[in-house]
């Protein structure tokens, strides 16, 4: 029985399969309905097609965020660091926050250690240059990378996890338990409740901590 509510431009002939095809499907369904509901199964009925006849041309959805990630970063103009090592290497670490921040549905897969977005890495290699510019030896100049990445991923994550939580009807847990008559014993914290978080602040805390370190 044919839908009542056909979608214009999916009759006819399925489109041949391919990866470029796989991937503008992908970022539609990312865009229309969120990276939640982006499954091989939902991509496949938006191909016309079946989820095993995808694994064909994409290992899994890790790789597939992978791929759009990498086309993201490929379509974002270069800037134009300063010459200062502590200045890039915070501009540096900002531009990576941005991009990631454009698409947190590749953090997750990014943390995971599983891939790495090849478009992305002349911003690392611009972090740790900087890194070293400010007297890290290579090896320690990898470790910070590591520490400020950490960083990153952990406040975008958790930014996004307090936007969910602000999106729900009821009352986030912790500004309940804030708010309540047993916040007596801790004044400082719910003094602080409301604060906002000012994650270029944070960055550049953790990039002068390492660096105050490596003086050592």
């Amino acid at each position: 029985m044919q839908s009542p509510n056909p979608r214009p431009g999916r009759n006819g002939r399925p489109p041949r399969l391919s990866r470029d095809a796989i991937l503008v499907a992908a970022q539609r369904v990312l865009d229309e309905e969120g990276a939640e509901h982006l499954s091989m199964r939902r991509l496949a009925k938006e191909l016309s097609s079946t989820p095993m006849a995808l694994y064909h041309h994409v290992l899994d959805k890790d790789e597939l965020l992978m791929l759009l990630l990498d086309a993201y970063v490929q379509r974002i103009p270069r800037p134009q660091f300063p010459e200062h090592p502590r200045e890039r290497l915070i501009a540096g670490a900002q531009a990576l926050h941005d991009i990631l921040e454009g698409c947190p549905w590749g953090v997750e897969v990014l943390a995971s250690d599983k891939f790495v977005s090849a478009s992305a890495m002349w911003i690392v290699e611009s972090i740790v240059d900087a890194l070293v510019g400010c007297g890290l030896s290579p090896a320690d100049a990898v470790y910070a990378y590591r520490v400020i990445w950490s960083y990153i991923v952990g406040e975008l994550t958790a930014r996004s996890q307090r936007e969910r939580a602000a999106s729900r009807p009821a009352r986030p847990l912790r500004e309940r338990v804030m708010a309540s008559d047993e916040g007596a014993d801790r004044p400082r914290l719910a003094a602080s409740a409301g604060a906002a978080h000012d994650g270029r602040r944070g960055l550049e805390a953790v990039i002068d901590g390492l660096l105050t370190q490596s003086t050592r």
